[in-house]
């Protein structure tokens, strides 16, 4: 037990630097490049990378088989809460994130009821929310690319965006610890990094700013969390630990590579 209570505040640790360094770097790359750049790298698999390494030391190969194979659909999830967001952003920053985060919520008490699990229910979730995602955001809603802005960075502002992302992103492992593979799947998936982004790049550039970067970041995650995901759930399987991780990050590369010419065609 004392192991696993080691382990388990290193895991802490490492995503709470993590966490804090990833928004950090994801926000202050939007604004200096823009919501197409931020958004698509703000996009890319990290806090879940660390949680499924440390589900699988702490438990299994197999329970973080069995938690990579929830996220799919915990992301299917999180691209309802970016389109709440960006359809009430214009009531209020903070009403449309609690909103978002209220529906959130209610999407995912209906899934651990129904105890929604498996490969197939996750893909078919991710893939169709992916699809309506995508339709309203680009069919439906005018949301323009935004390029950079100026922000005149100091010392305690970036520490302090450090800090409180960290913070969000521990406090959001925690809940981690007492729970299933399920469970711990779902919340290692919290929309967190989602809510701290949005909050940053409203608060430095506004509302529009801040509905371009969501627009790209919904994309970027749903596509490239899932792929990354849904490969490392049969590789942990077949390959372990290590190696499952490996061919996961390579298929993610191969992914994001793909992601960011379809981002750069959707935004020309």
């Amino acid at each position: 037990m004392e192991t696993l209570d080691q382990t388990f505040l290193i895991k802490l640790a490492l995503s709470f630097l993590v966490g804090s360094i990833w928004i950090t770097s994801v926000t202050v790359i939007a604004e200096r490049f823009g919501s197409k750049i931020g958004g698509f790298i703000g996009g890319l698999p990290s806090t879940i990378v660390v949680a499924l390494i440390f589900i699988g030391l702490t438990q299994s190969n197999i329970a973080a088989s069995r938690a990579a194979v929830m996220i799919p659909l915990v992301m299917g999830v999180n691209g309802f809460f970016i389109l709440i967001y960006l359809a009430t952003v214009h009531r209020g920053l903070i009403k449309a994130i609690l909103g978002a985060l209220f529906f959130w919520g209610i999407m995912i008490w209906f899934v651990i009821q129904l105890d929604l699990e498996g490969f197939w229910i996750s893909f078919t979730v991710w893939l169709s929310a992916l699809i309506f995602c995508v339709y309203i955001t680009e069919r439906v809603m005018n949301i323009a690319h935004k390029g950079g802005i100026r922000v005149p960075y100091t010392m305690q502002q970036i520490v302090t965006r450090g800090i409180i992302s960290g913070l969000i992103i521990s406090t959001a492992v925690l809940i981690t610890k007492l729970a299933g593979p399920m469970v711990g799947g779902i919340f290692s998936n919290f929309p967190v990094i989602f809510m701290s982004t949005l909050y940053i790049t409203h608060r430095t550039g506004g509302r529009e700013f801040s509905r371009a970067v969501a627009k790209t970041l919904m994309l970027s995650a749903m596509i490239n969390v899932g792929v990354y995901s849904f490969t490392a759930h049969f590789a942990y399987q077949h390959l372990g630990l290590v190696w499952g991780t490996s061919i996961a990050i390579t298929v993610s590369i191969i992914s994001a590579s793909i992601t960011y010419r379809v981002i750069r065609k959707l935004t020309q």
